[in-house]
């Protein structure tokens, strides 16, 4: 690890100000420090906001509003989180160890960097990590890699199963930087690779997510996270969904699907959801809209099973929702 300057502002607005292009905000620090050590990232000014005012949780008519500080497990236990939206405890408790989720911030999540081997080694080119450089992952190992939103200069999958089922239900991130605070849908925070796969997401130098608003949806008690993986526990997801349901006499009247593991960013799918409006909630209706999800995939040499997969874990993810009414 380099060296580096550390400090610890106490609002945020000091956080903010002393802020620059080479800075980066610790919060739990379980994917930074990692990265500082494999030289990965090499920030020369780390600032500790964990003294910040950006912890809790409050749930109104308005919704479900969450400090960028809060903890992962504390989100995933609050009762009134596992009441209205369940979809958000599944994905959190699916998500890394419990230890992790102890320390891991509900920012810091949405902000993780992707998994990619080649992104983390940094004896190989990678153009998320240094622009230009070129994308082993392309022609090379790609079990794990997207299908979905890729180019040429990058097929690396978002790693986070909160944002997942976060999109599904329309949510916005809170961000605050030298210029004031403002609103971003998390749809449209993501960026999609194109040939600048090194800007990930619609965060200005030295901004910092201060919170993230899920708006009050009824229906959304009615929903459910699933998460395929090569083992039960502290894996990524090889595919996953997130599903809510509003359904009227075995109708379905309004649906809510996203998945991971497919995209180079949370994938949420309006195709789906349009195919299983107006329907009856039936595993034949399930399958027929499933298929539509891969419309425009482009599986690479090791992952061409992920179309089939994604299909098969959108219509179980919709059975156990059923089988929970």
């Amino acid at each position: 690890m380099r060296g580096y300057v550390f400090e610890r502002p106490g609002t945020v607005e000091d956080a903010v100000r002393r802020s620059g292009s080479d800075t980066a905000f610790l919060a739990g620090g379980t994917t930074l420090v990692d990265l500082m050590k494999l030289e990965v990232m090499n920030p020369g000014r780390v600032l500790d906001i964990n003294r910040l005012p950006l912890h809790g949780i409050d749930v109104t008519a308005d919704g479900l509003r969450i400090g960028a500080l809060a903890r992962m497990s504390e989100v995933a236990a609050d009762p009134r989180v596992r009441r209205a939206y369940p979809m958000l405890t599944q994905a959190l408790e699916s998500s890394a160890s419990g230890q992790l989720r102890n320390m891991a911030s509900i920012g810091g999540n949405l902000l993780q960097r992707t998994r990619c081997g080649y992104f983390r080694e940094v004896s190989t080119p990678c153009n998320k990590r240094r622009p230009g450089s070129g994308c082993p992952a392309v022609e090379g190992e790609n079990r794990m890699h997207a299908v979905l939103g890729t180019s040429g200069s990058c097929v690396a999958t978002h790693p986070s199963d909160l944002a997942v089922a976060l999109v599904a239900l329309d949510a916005t991130v809170r961000l605050r930087g030298r210029d004031g605070e403002r609103t971003v849908p998390l749809r449209e925070f993501y960026l999609l690779p194109g040939d600048t796969p090194q800007h990930e997401h619609d965060l200005r130098p030295g901004e910092l997510i201060t919170g993230v608003h899920v708006p009050g949806l009824d229906w959304a008690r009615h929903s459910l996270y699933l998460k395929v993986r090569d083992r039960r526990s502290y894996e990524f997801a090889l595919s996953s969904a997130a599903v809510a349901l509003r359904t009227a006499g075995g109708t379905i009247v309004e649906a809510r699907v996203a998945v991971g593991g497919m995209g180079t960013r949370p994938w949420r799918l309006p195709a789906v959801e349009r195919a299983l409006a107006g329907r009856p909630a039936t595993e034949a209706t399930y399958a027929a809209a499933a298929a539509t999800a891969v419309e425009g995939v482009r599986p690479l040499r090791h992952n061409a099973f992920k179309p089939e997969l994604m299909k098969r874990t959108i219509v179980r993810a919709l059975l156990e929702l059923e089988r929970t009414r």
